[in-house]
């Protein structure tokens, strides 16, 4: 057997060359495509929500305030947004704060993680490249209309989530005020919706939240992107962390002003009670809930819980983009 044919040689040019040669191209393989995309925005939402969370609850029970006070003949509520959340801090302890946050890290799975990917699908086909300059352009009007579409189609599928998500942050103030708690945990409250009101039911306000979704969607993802583009352009500067900053701060604000309206009438009508034919005892759709906030409690009545909604959804934004944005970077793939 000549020298280069020794057994070592032999061995490692035959059997172990092809095992060595894909261990190398795994090292240098970007981790990209639409699953690493979903899988950095379920991580991205979940981070944000650990910070901006009890906000979100402060934001519900200000949206029920006004219907519980109608309800209970108390008169208008007197707790505005610090009131509220000291208020559940104080009677329900700081674990009220994060009243329902198992539902919504499920929600995150079906909802955030989806909507990203649908309009990252939908802008590719939207979107053209500009023979003068050579870059890709995406209009106002084409990247809203993704946005809509992608947070309506996400929203649909992880609706039943966000009715266990809004029932479960109002149990801490139910048992505040000495009533049985509905539900304790994601399982039981999917199961005491379907037994109570069937499939039927798990699809409760969807009308809505779907609109609301497509206002959020087109609020905070694709206003994220079309900032990013005019920012880099207007500012002459590549895409960092400025760039960035500004775009998510420019995204948390377009989002909560476009979604707040819809948010209230969405946990309205999740929250309401049904009769045995799924019907709601308080507002017949979103129409009606829609003339009863305004004649019963004014039109300013439509952003309650706005402040708290844009303090949860500024930071949620900042938080999530960082995220998403920097775990693109470590895998090698490009700005979104």
């Amino acid at each position: 057997m000549a020298r280069d044919e020794s057994p070592r040689n032999y061995f490692r040019n035959n059997y172990f060359a092809p095992a060595i040669r894909l261990v190398e191209e795994a090292r240098v393989q970007r981790f990209d495509g639409l699953f690493a995309m979903y899988f950095n925005t379920f991580l991205g939402a979940a981070s944000a929500e650990l910070f901006t969370y009890p906000m979100d609850v402060t934001k519900t029970r200000l949206h029920l305030q006004g219907e519980a006070a109608e309800k209970s003949g108390q008169g208008k509520p007197r707790r505005g947004m610090f009131g509220t959340a000291l208020g559940m801090a104080r009677e329900e302890g700081l674990s009220g704060l994060y009243s329902g946050l198992s539902a919504m890290i499920f929600r995150n799975l079906f909802f955030n993680g989806l909507r990203v990917v649908l309009y990252d699908c939908l802008r590719c086909r939207l979107s053209y490249v500009d023979p003068a300059s050579g870059k890709d352009v995406l209009t106002v009007s084409r990247g809203i209309s993704a946005g809509g579409l992608a947070g309506c189609a996400a929203q649909f599928i992880a609706n039943p989530l966000d009715i266990v998500k809004i029932r479960m942050q109002m149990e801490g103030r139910l048992r505040a005020l000495g009533y049985p708690a509905r539900v304790s945990n994601v399982r039981q409250a999917l199961g005491d919706a379907y037994q109570h009101g069937g499939l039927r039911s798990l699809w409760k306000g969807c009308g809505p939240s779907c609109a609301r979704a497509m206002l959020l969607t087109a609020g905070d993802t694709a206003c994220y992107d079309l900032s990013k583009r005019h920012f880099m352009s207007w500012l002459h500067m590549p895409d960092g962390l400025l760039i960035q900053f500004l775009s998510s701060v420019s995204a948390g604000f377009a989002a909560s002003a476009l979604s707040t309206p819809t948010d209230v009438v969405k946990s309205r009508i999740m929250n309401q009670p049904t009769d045995k034919f799924v019907q709601g005892l308080h507002y017949k759709n979103a129409f009606d809930c829609y003339y009863k906030l305004i004649s019963q409690e004014g039109p300013l009545a439509m952003y309650k819980g706005f402040i708290p909604c844009w303090v949860r959804i500024g930071p949620w934004s900042l938080v999530f983009w960082f995220t998403f944005e920097n775990l693109r970077k470590l895998q090698g793939q490009t700005g979104f």
